[in-house]
């Protein structure tokens, strides 16, 4: 037993994503960044406490942690989209080692106030907020997409160990030294991730045409968002899952205190069992995915997190508490780390890391909204009653959309379609000339009328997620057979993208409405652009 030790290890090594030299240094990396980021909340909270007696400024170091995500977060994915995302991973590093060691020398030097603590933490999660999309987006440029699933769950598994590891080796280290001394060493983190992005080669080219601004990106990513089914099942079922799963992050201190009766250790024991748990879960998230579809990992997630928070709310046994937080931990990663590979499988690379960012900022969202409803209704009725009511609502919002199913995405999703013949035009119009009006011609004989209507309703929803402000088919009143697809484009630099963005799943679709054309009648396009108002004011 022990001579095939090590030829497993072996063979599961070279099975795994870490085998890719590129990918591992950039896992280091992450380790590295997630235990640099959680050390430094830690350590920041428990600095405060020792500035002040004030909880509202305890409290507020964990606001301006977590504030970036809800004010930069769309603004964080649409950057790493519209730039190298190897770039934005840079410089977020440079900002979170220069903001974390300035916070650890003024500590040591005794120069750190409340405010300077609160506004370089603001820092601090400001750059990790735009970190984070960039970090998730760029998984697929690094690994193959047989091994996606098996790379995403690896990510889980390293934030959830910092998650657990962090804030422990903080305290002890700010016990061993001081909290300067740990904060100068937790900037330190950052760096390897600095170094493996400096190595790392850039697979996915930019997209032809003029660059994205931001705010237009930000308003294609939610475009992209809102006509994708898919992404919607996603923001969905990560919405409904993270407001009730928030009862128990706001809650938790509170078991620990007045359920169990237990002291700081305790809260220190419940969030390392969850922790443990994650890990675990996270582990086996690759077999779980090739064994049963990704809807029902996560449904089952669900009903474990259900299950795990009402052995929590029923019982004052601490054993039992513990198990509840293991099986939680485990939960907790089966839904979101199953969602987020899913995402990633999903969105093409123009809009992957907004896609990731959506996600995000309705997790974070959720927790804080979710956080404060289930403590007022705790004040109300009891911590017991608040985590039973929370258990069952996860379990009553899974079967209100039992219909919205999750999937691992396929490649004709995000892999980018047929090149498309260049434009024969007299002169192409300067990037922001608009809107721009195309016009597709069918003729359809009568017997492919209603074939044609089905898969012509499908195209739709492709052209306006990657572009069109407006979409609808009209037919002829005075020609039988003839339709009309009519899209609109803001402008014309949106609508060369447009042309960019389209993935083969959409090429089939444009292809199954087009093989109904009429025989030996080709499809008529025309393309308009908008007439400015100096063009009539000169007439």
């Amino acid at each position: 037993m022990t001579a095939r030790l090590p030829t497993l290890v072996s063979r599961s090594f070279a099975s795994s994503p870490l085998a890719n030299a590129a990918f591992r240094n950039f896992y280091i990396g992450s380790i590295g960044a997630a235990l640099g980021y959680t050390m430094q909340a830690t350590i920041s909270a428990w600095l405060m406490a020792t500035l002040t007696t004030s909880a509202l400024m305890v409290a507020l170091v964990q606001s301006a942690s977590t504030a970036p995500t809800l004010l930069f977060g769309l603004f964080a994915g649409t950057l790493a989209d519209i730039v190298d995302r190897r770039r934005v991973i840079l410089v977020t590093q440079v900002l979170l080692f220069a903001a974390t060691l300035m916070l650890g020398a003024s500590a040591l030097i005794g120069i750190v106030g409340p405010v300077s603590l609160l506004f370089l933490t603001f820092l601090v999660g400001a750059g990790f907020t735009f970190y984070l999309p960039a970090q998730q987006a760029s998984i697929n440029e690094l690994v193959s997409r047989q091994d996606l699933s098996r790379a995403v769950a690896l990510g889980s598994v390293a934030f959830n160990v910092a998650r657990a590891v962090g804030p422990a080796a903080a305290g002890a280290l700010a016990a061993a030294m001081s909290s300067g001394a740990t904060l100068v060493l937790g900037a330190f983190f950052f760096v390897p991730m600095f170094v493996a992005m400096r190595r790392a080669p850039l697979r996915e080219a930019p997209l032809p045409g003029v660059p994205e601004r931001l705010i237009s990106g930000v308003m294609s990513g939610l475009r992209f968002v809102r006509h994708s089914a898919s992404m919607r099942a996603f923001v969905l079922r990560n919405l409904t899952f993270s407001v009730c799963a928030s009862a128990f992050w706001a809650l938790l201190p509170v078991i620990a205190r007045d359920q169990l009766g237990l002291g700081a250790g305790g809260f220190g024991l419940l969030s390392a069992s969850f922790g443990i748990g994650a890990i675990i879960g996270a582990v086996s998230i690759p077999g779980l995915l090739s064994k049963q579809p990704m809807n029902t990992i996560v449904s089952q997630g669900g009903i474990l997190w259900a299950c795990a928070i009402l052995i929590v709310a029923l019982t004052g046994i601490t054993a039992l508490a513990l198990l509840g937080a293991f099986c939680a931990g485990m939960a907790w990663v089966y839904v979101f780390a199953t969602l987020s590979a899913g995402t990633q499988s999903s969105a093409p690379g123009w809009v992957r890391a907004r896609a990731v960012s959506m996600n995000l900022v309705a997790t974070q969202g959720c927790l804080a909204i979710g956080s404060a409803v289930w403590g007022a209704v705790a004040n109300g009725v009891g911590t017991h009653w608040a985590l039973g009511v929370s258990a069952v609502s996860v379990i009553a919002l899974q079967w209100l959309y039992r219909r919205v199913r999750v999937e691992m995405g396929e490649e004709a999703d995000v892999v980018p379609g047929a090149r498309l013949p260049e434009l024969a035009i007299a002169s192409e119009p300067s990037p922001d000339d608009g809107p721009v009006l195309i016009q597709l011609e069918y003729r359809i004989d009568p017997a492919n009328r209603d074939a044609f209507l089905k898969a012509i309703q499908k195209v739709g929803p492709t052209r306006r997620r990657n572009g069109a402000t407006s979409w609808r088919v009209f037919r002829d009143l005075g020609e039988e057979g003839r339709f009309v697809e009519r899209y609109v484009i803001a402008s014309w630099a949106e609508y060369v993208r447009l042309r960019a963005r389209m993935t083969m799943a959409d090429s089939q679709l444009q292809q199954r409405a087009a093989a109904l054309q009429r025989p030996g009648v080709p499809i008529r396009v025309s393309r308009f652009i908008g007439v400015t108002d100096a063009a009539f004011s000169g007439t």
